[in-house]
């Protein structure tokens, strides 16, 4: 039929659909995998609903906007991630990486939101370029270790860019050779998944600051309570914001 598509693409996307059988089977054993997907559909779930508040406030809505973005992301890291693509997820979640930073910026000096706005690309490079954005963070917090550089570099090494480290996300075995197309390796899920979680929960805190009083109540406890579940599982000695 006219628009079908070439039967090599039709292939893949069912061997995709297979894939994704397969991993929904893995996450279904596994309560911790479950808890990071629940904590990011809480955090796409806020993303949402902060978009759908009518204001005429320039700087909220760049927030709405910046939290569109990471919902849009987390969608496009579960599909990829869920269809064996994880590199390719592991660049998105770089995004979401970089989104995160920014609004966590934002959350900590308002202000901040005016300047960027307004800021050409020379400014913008100046003040607001991500390792600008991650030194100001570090400096705000009094982090001296630069885990969050580690981390942006981390996702750069990996997805970011064509290194020799790069091949490491095409191996379903850490041993065994890389591999063409989509994958699902139990191992390899985890990480994704976990990572995707760990986002999710910054994303969330930092949207859940912009909420006007009252706005998406509902939904904001149950983040918040997914929250806790999440810190008390994975970091049981920190306390979250």
């Amino acid at each position: 039929m006219p628009g079908d598509l070439p039967p090599n693409l039709d292939r893949l996307h069912a061997a995709e659909e297979e894939l994704r059988e397969k991993a929904q089977h893995m996450i279904a054993g596994d309560p911790r995998l479950q808890l990071h997907l629940a904590v990011t559909e809480a955090a796409m779930e806020l993303a949402d609903l902060l978009r759908q508040f009518s204001t005429s406030d320039e700087d909220l809505k760049v927030v709405q906007m910046l939290g569109m973005r990471t919902f849009n992301a987390f969608a496009a890291v579960l599909k990829l991630t869920l269809s064996g693509y994880h590199q390719n997820s592991a660049l998105i979640l770089r995004d979401v990486l970089e989104t995160t930073f920014l609004l966590d910026l934002f959350r900590g000096d308002r202000a901040l939101i005016e300047r960027w706005r307004f800021a050409d690309k020379k400014a913008r490079m100046k003040d607001f370029s991500p390792v600008k954005v991650r030194e100001s963070l570090d400096k705000r917090d009094g982090h001296t270790s630069k885990k969050r550089f580690e981390l942006y570099e981390m996702f750069s090494e990996l997805a970011g860019h064509p290194t020799m480290n790069s091949h490491l996300m095409m191996r379903p075995e850490k041993s065994g050779d890389a591999v063409i197309g989509p994958f699902m390796e139990f191992t390899t899920l985890q990480a994704g998944v976990s990572e995707m979680g760990r986002l999710a929960v910054q994303v969330g805190e930092s949207l859940d600051a912009f909420f006007p009083p009252g706005w998406g109540l509902p939904s904001r406890v149950v983040f918040g309570r997914l929250k806790l579940d999440w810190f008390s599982t994975f970091y049981p000695n920190a306390k979250p914001a």
